[in-house]
Parts: structure tokens; C-alpha cells; sequence
């Protein structure tokens, strides 16, 4: 990785510190403003730096979902029994060879008291649970399905439960309300706050034998400020979405999608810094992708095909893991195909943006508009019908309640990246860390008084198959927390 723009200062060379804390926080989004929070009510001094104008990060520009569960409040007012263990066992499943066991047994174990410390701080929730298959509750219900807990593999290895938990608020607005909350925190707890400031450089002390961060440069008022960090600096800045030379040269297949999900500030300038104080960045590879295909709901019951006319996915999976299975087809094209009556009312719902490339009230008569070889998609939507007629998927397992035979008339929409389709992405990449928020070297020894949360880190969330919308949110403002308390309680 080329970070030597984020290079190191000898703290020898720092002649005045302009400000002095105990802990500073680099970023103002969920992961740092929990950071913060935490190491404040852990005894610290603290100061949290942005390079905006104001609060929010990423987090703010998101629905703010929290993937939580193991019983917590909520889950149980709707007359879910979650527990901590299917909760472990269905994110370990879903994170595959990737998965960092240490890090979500902490986060399943620690989810309903992670709750509670939300609640707390004035994040509001109500008993009640939004069933429909949606990306998102535009209602202000609480608890609905946000991954792939009720289909297959997952469902089998583990009593699938609701986990997402949306803000008691209607419309696409929890993030600013999530955001809003924080603040208040912060602003009750006269934590220190400086906004349109850079974080270019660590500061690190080299007088010791091993590495120990010790402060941070900013840019501030065009001005280079020295901000000591007594006990730890947390990095919160998060990912690299935003920086295309990264993402060309990390996960370049992430580039065939459509729309960056993120801040401007999310060029990976807290992984540059980890990095350059001897810490390593892992899974970088990895990525979120949507095809956000539902709402409605009904375009479920279609099926999702390649140019070799063959299925590749169970359609009633979360819209991510469609997406990653999207990605990895080898195929020029990648169509929808669905009854007409099914098609609904997606124009006005969906916002996958897929447009029809054909019609037709055969399979013979799509295939030539297609321009696919007829006999093959006949075949293909013949076996589907015929196992779908008896509530049966032996190829993909799908769920009976998605199940219906195609019999036309028939609509193709086109689902290929790069011709239309809406394909939201971001980054799963970050710095190694401990399970308290360590910025981990490469023997995998923690690197004094550096920490991150949030995206800068890699933490649960691992891949974009087995992604579940809110875990990021969750993980953020979990290991942020974790990492502030962290950082407080590192006295030298």
C-alpha cells in the first residue's frame, strides 16, 4: 500500500503540543462518537476531530439499522427466543473461511448489553416488528429479517431470528436520528469537538523499543496542529469507497457496480495512517454489493439466470448476497425473468433500475428476443416449473413461500452491471485489530496507543455474500465503543 502522504512523525520533532488529551478520536461518525462517549464515561479526556463541518460520517447518510440480537428488548416483545449462539453460529457461517471467531463471540455475547447502552443514550426503538420482505422499514417498526437468516444454507445451521432494528422513525431517516442522538452524548458530556480538520499523520514516540503513538497532526485553518493523545489515538475515519485508485487496486470487481456508498471522507486515509505506524490492512479484497431487486416483494418470485441460461441463486436471498453471486457469473449478460402479473408495480417501487430488455408469452418467443439459445431457457424454466408446481427447489433450495411457476406472459429485466441496473457498493476492508480495538503489526502484537472502529477496521462484517444490512452500523458503534473504553483504560 503507498501511504507515504500518511507517514509517521517522530515525536522528538513536535516542539509544541497545540492541544493535549487523553484520547483522541479521528472521526465523527457512529464508530467515533461511541469511541468517544466510551472513553469519556471510562474516566478519560477526551476530543474528537472531523474533517467536515459536522457530525455524521457515513453513518449519517445511512438507514441506520442495527444488526443486534441474543434476546435483546425488542426481539423479545415480538416473541422471538434469539440467543447468543445462533446468533454466533449464523455469523460465523456467513463470514466463511473470513470470519474472525474471537470478534463475534464479543459482539454476539456483548449485543443485548450494547442495546441497552443505546437505549440509554436516547436511541429510540418500539416493540414492534415490520414483516414484509423489504430492504429497509419505511415505517417506524423495529425488528425485521436484514440477511439470509430464513434461507438456505443459513436457515439450516442455525434457528433463524430478526436482528435488524430500525429507529423509531418513518422513512429513510434513521441515520441523521442515529447521529443526532450521539451528539447530544457528546454535547452533554462537553466532550471536545473540532470540525474541518485533516488527520494527515500519526505522531509516534522514538525513544521506546517498539512503536507507541502519542499524538496526531492535523490541518486546521490551513495550519499543521500537533494534538497529543496521552493514553491512545482512535481511528474512526472509515473506508476507502471513495478513494478509486484503492479500489481499483484492491477490489477492482467492485468497480462494475454503479454508486459509491459513503462520505467524501472515506478515501482510506485512517488505514494509510495504520499502516504507515506498522499496522496491516486485511480483506481488502472484500466488498458489500446490492442489487436492490425488492420491494416488490413479488419480483421474488422470478428468477435470476445467465447468458448459459442456468440459475446461480436462490432468489429469495438478501439483495446483497444476490449481488456478490451477480458479480461472480462469468457472463455478458444476467437477466430477471418473471411473470408479467409479478412485474407489478416495480416501476414505481423498485429501486433497481433494471430495464426490460424483452417480453414475451412464451419462453421460445423470450429467448429470441433475448437472443439466447431458446432450447436451453426452455429447459431451465421447465425444471424450475416443474419442482416449483410441488413447492420444491432441489438445485437452489428457495423457499416454498417464493415458489411459482413461470407461465407467462414473461418480462426479462436486464440485471447486467454497467447496462442500467442500480448497484449500490462499499468496502469490507481495514486495519487488523484485536477484539478490544488494537491496531494490530504484522507478528500480530498490538501497537501501543493505536486503536480503530468502525470501517478503518476490519471487524465482523467480512463478505459481501454473507453481509446482513445494519451489521455495519451495529459493528461500528460496537467496536468504537469497545476501542474508546480501550483507550481510556491504556494509562502509561
Amino acid at each position: 500500500m503507498n501511504t507515504s502522504s500518511a507517514a509517521t512523525v517522530d515525536s522528538l520533532s513536535v516542539n509544541h503540543w497545540h492541544h493535549s488529551f487523553d484520547v483522541v478520536v479521528v472521526g465523527y461518525g457512529g464508530a467515533g462518537a461511541c469511541a468517544a462517549i466510551a472513553a469519556h464515561d471510562s474516566g478519560a479526556q477526551v476530543a474528537i476531530f472531523d474533517v467536515a463541518s459536522a457530525a455524521g460520517g457515513s453513518t449519517a447518510l445511512s438507514s441506520a439499522e442495527l444488526y443486534l440480537g441474543g434476546g435483546t428488548r425488542i426481539q423479545k416483545a415480538c416473541g422471538y427466543d434469539d440467543t447468543p449462539q445462533a446468533m454466533y453460529d449464523y455469523l460465523m457461517a456467513s463470514n466463511g473461511p473470513q470470519a474472525d471467531s474471537e470478534k463475534i463471540r464479543s459482539y454476539c455475547d456483548g449485543s443485548v448489553e450494547h442495546f441497552d447502552w443505546l437505549e440509554k443514550l436516547g436511541v429510540p426503538f418500539k416493540e414492534s416488528e415490520y414483516k414484509q420482505r423489504a430492504m429497509m422499514a419505511l415505517s417506524d417498526d423495529c425488528l425485521l429479517y436484514t440477511g439470509n437468516e430464513k434461507t438456505q444454507p443459513f436457515a439450516a445451521l442455525s434457528p433463524p431470528a430478526p436482528r435488524g432494528h430500525n429507529l423509531k422513525i418513518k422513512g429513510d431517516n434513521g441515520g441523521p436520528l442515529f447521529i443526532k442522538v450521539l451528539s447530544a452524548a457528546l454535547a452533554e458530556r462537553n466532550i471536545a469537538e473540532f470540525f474541518n480538520s485533516r488527520a494527515l499523520r500519526l505522531v509516534v514516540d522514538s525513544t521506546t523499543e517498539q512503536t507507541k503513538v502519542v499524538g496526531v497532526v492535523f490541518r486546521i485553518d490551513m495550519q499543521e496542529i500537533f494534538v497529543e493523545a496521552r493514553s491512545g489515538v482512535v481511528l474512526c475515519s472509515g473506508g476507502f469507497v471513495m478513494n478509486q485508485k484503492m479500489v481499483a487496486e484492491y477490489a477492482p470487481q467492485l468497480l462494475r457496480c454503479t454508486v459509491p456508498i459513503g462520505n467524501p471522507g472515506d478515501t482510506g486515509s485512517g488505514i494509510a495512517m495504520g499502516v504507515e505506524a506498522g499496522g496491516v490492512a486485511i480483506n481488502m479484497h472484500e466488498g458489500f454489493v446490492s442489487l436492490p431487486f425488492y420491494p416488490p416483494a413479488s419480483l421474488t418470485y422470478g428468477i435470476f439466470i445467465n447468458q448459459q441460461c442456468q440459475r446461480f441463486i436462490n432468489e429469495d436471498a438478501y439483495h446483497g448476497r444476490v449481488g456478490a453471486a451477480l458479480l461472480e457469473q462469468r457472463s455478458e449478460r444476467i437477466y430477471l425473468l418473471l411473470n408479467v402479473e409479478d412485474y407489478g408495480d416495480y416501476e414505481a417501487r423498485s429501486y433497481l433500475g433494471a430495464p426490460v430488455a424483452a417480453t414475451g408469452d412464451t419462453v421460445a418467443e423470450l429467448a429470441e428476443e433475448l437472443g439466447l439459445n431458446s432450447f436451453l431457457l426452455e429447459r431451465c424454466v421447465e425444471s424450475y416449473n416443474h419442482f416449483a408446481s410441488v413447492g420444491e427447489d432441489p438445485q437452489f433450495q428457495k423457499n416454498s413461500e417464493w415458489l411459482k411457476c413461470l407461465n407467462g406472459p414473461l418480462v426479462a429485466l436486464d440485471c447486467t452491471p454497467g447496462r442500467g441496473v442500480h448497484m449500490p457498493y462499499f468496502t469490507l476492508g481495514g486495519l487488523k485489530t484485536s477484539v478490544i480495538g488494537e491496531v494490530l503489526d504484522r507478528a500480530e502484537q498490538p501497537i501501543a496507543g493505536l486503536y480503530a472502529a468502525g470501517r478503518t477496521a476490519c471487524g465482523v462484517p467480512r463478505r459481501g455474500d454473507g453481509y446482513c444490512s445494519g451489521i455495519s452500523i451495529a459493528d461500528a458503534s460496537f467496536s468504537g465503543r469497545v476501542a474508546g473504553q480501550a483507550a481510556a483504560n491504556n494509562k502509561n
